[in-house]
This record gives structure tokens, sequence and C-alpha cells, in this order.
């Protein structure tokens, strides 16, 4: 039913649901994966919310009001953070967040974010990360043996959730592609005032958002409707053939392929805005259900699982490097699924690394 509604709004001759009982179970869906201000925006610029029912109405605007709030002070803190490293001359791209609202939702509001990203050269890692700790942050997460990015937070008044800045130098793990970076800081723009902080190109954000949709098997709604309303934003100004090559180039067709195909099978409408041109469908066994319900367990839940594990990688190099991830863990890894107190010994890694495989094969056999 979700997908129906979420469809719907980009649809403004269909009809939205009747029944109050449907917009129940929607508020619900909604709420779940945090898309009432995309929701809330949508209707509103189409003069639909008043078709809807008054309990629905009130818990979208009330949401859409907080989620302002939390991300008006997103704002100040990045403009902070960018204020400082521009004087600095350290560049800088901000990833995401409440420019991403703004400049593709059309308001600050209309998509929430809860922490902020940049994007930076590796060689500045120390500054901006020691600028940032300036500001209160504290570093919650140090960058793991070829990964990406590292994380700081700090706790806000009020707030059971701190605030979290996470700093990249690179958008994809380096031994699974050869993707790179630097073509993204080539072609990024200048953005507001600052001379040393820039803005990724459309072209970039899309290829960007779609990489950050696989990299989590497009395991939210929140990544459909950004896809979809980059689409519908940008148009025709999406050269996929293009696109595709530049994928080929960096092993990541795959990937592009696997996340586009989805999203067009659940919002088929954007194939009139932009085709895909490729005939071969992939990501055949994602299921919305198993979105919804971390408990919903068939056949094609594993079929999925291992579809985009092993098969999401261009190169039989690559594919390989994520199978030995996969069966052989680093402590890193296992010990982010189970925080532990004092550290991860070996002894520590060894359990973990039965843990997982125990609860892996449970679910499998005995659909736990």
């Amino acid at each position: 039913m979700l997908i129906n509604f979420l469809q719907s709004l980009y649809d403004h001759n269909s009809s939205l649901p009747s029944e109050a009982g449907d917009y129940e179970r929607l508020i619900d869906d909604i709420e779940y994966f945090s898309i009432s201000p995309q929701v809330y925006f949508h209707l509103k610029q189409q003069d639909r919310l008043e078709l809807t029912p008054p309990f629905f109405q009130n818990r979208l605007k009330n949401t859409f009001n907080q989620v302002l709030i939390q991300n008006l002070f997103i704002k100040n803190q990045t403009e902070k953070i960018l204020s400082i490293l521009d004087q600095l001359g350290i560049p800088a791209i901000p990833l995401k967040g409440v420019m991403f609202a703004e400049k593709y939702f059309g308001h600050i509001a209309a998509r929430s974010t809860s922490d902020i990203d940049l994007l930076i050269k590796p060689h500045d890692l120390d500054r901006v990360t020691e600028c940032v700790k300036e500001l209160g942050y504290i570093m919650e997460e140090e960058g793991a043996p070829g990964h990406f990015h590292c994380s700081l937070s700090k706790e806000l008044p009020g707030s059971p959730v701190p605030l979290v800045v996470e700093i990249h130098w690179d958008i994809l793990k380096e031994n699974t592609s050869e993707f790179s970076i630097k073509e993204f800081w080539e072609q990024s723009t200048p953005f507001k005032h600052y001379e040393n902080v820039k803005q990724l190109s459309d072209y970039h954000t899309f290829y960007m958002i779609c990489l950050h949709a696989w990299r989590h098997n497009l395991d939210s709604m929140k990544h459909f409707l950004d896809i979809t309303q980059m689409i519908h934003v940008m148009g025709n100004h999406i050269d996929y053939i293009n696109l595709f090559n530049v994928a080929t180039r960096h092993k990541t067709l795959n990937r592009m392929k696997r996340t586009l195909s989805i999203v067009y099978r659940n919002f088929p409408h954007v194939k009139e805005i932009k085709t895909l041109p490729f005939l071969h469908q992939k990501g055949f066994y994602w299921q919305y259900e198993a979105i919804r319900d971390s408990s919903f367990r068939n056949v094609k839940v594993y079929i999925d699982y291992f579809d985009y594990l092993f098969f999401s990688f261009d190169t039989v190099k690559h594919r390989l490097i994520a199978i030995n991830e996969w069966l052989r863990p680093s402590e890193y890894h296992l010990s982010k699924e189970v925080k532990l107190e004092n550290g991860t010994n070996f002894k520590d890694y060894l359990i973990l690394y039965n843990k997982r495989w125990v609860g892996f094969l449970k679910s499998v056999f005995l659909h736990k």
C-alpha cells in the first residue's frame, strides 16, 4: 500500500485512498521509514493535504515542524564547520543532508536528516578532525581498515540522540571497485560564498545517491524517494549513457543497474521521464516486506541477500574480495556488531565470529 501511495504523490491525477483505516496503516509505514516530511511537502504543494483525514494531516505536520527545527540547527552546525574549513583553506564538499533537501526537495524541512556528512581530501583528515573537535565533537568511530569515513559526535541538550559528523575521504571501499573520487572533485562547482567549499555536480550527486542506496541494499523507502525525486528534478539532464560508461570504468556498473532496476520496478512512472538504457534487469528478489519487517523471512530474502552480497560486483576479483570479507570479517566489523566494553581480544573475536555464523544459519533454517 505504501508504495502505491508514494507513487500517487508523483501523479497529480491519481486518487488518494478514501478509507480512514488505510491512512492509519499508511502513517505507521511512513513514520517507520521517517519520510513524513517528504509526504507532507508533496501533498501540501499539490493542495491535496486537505483530502486526507485530520489525524493524518496533524501527524505529518507535527513531524514536519520538528524536522524544520532539527534541520535548521543542523544547517547552522554545518555552516560553522564549513566556515572554519574555508578560512583555513581546507577543501570540503557537504554531502546529502540539509543542502540536498533544499536543492532537490525544495525546502529545508522536506527531507529529514540526522547527521552532517562532509567529503574531504585524505591528507586533510587530521586537520579536519581537530577542527570538528574544537566545536565540541568527540571521536566516536575511527575509520575501519580499507574503509572511507570516520565519525565524531556531540551530545545535544534535551535530545537522546547525539549529532554526528561523518568525515568522508571517499564514498566506496577501495578494494571492491576502481572508483575515482578525484573526478568528483574535478567537476565540483562553487558553493555559496565559500572559496574552498564546493558542491557536487548534479550528475555526481545522482551517482553518489545511487551508490549510497546500493550500499544499504535499498533498505528504506527514503532511498527510493531520493532517487525518484532527483529523476523528477533533473529529467533529461540525467545522461545514463555517460553515467554507465563511467560506472563501467569504475567497475560499479552492476551496483548502478541493480539499484536503478529496483527503483524503476517499484516506481514505474519514472520511465516516462527517463528510460533506462538496458534491458536486463537486476535485483528481482528485493521485497518491500523484508525492509518493513525485520522478522520477515522467505526463500527470496536469502536469494536477494546473496545476490546483493556477491553479484553486485563487476569483476571476479572484487567478488572474491567481498566473499572473503564476509566469510572472514575483520575484528573491527565484528566488534561493530556487538559492542564490547573492554575492547576485542582474540577470544572475543572467535565468540563474535561463531555467533554471527550461528545466527545466520538459524535464520536460514529455522526462520528465526
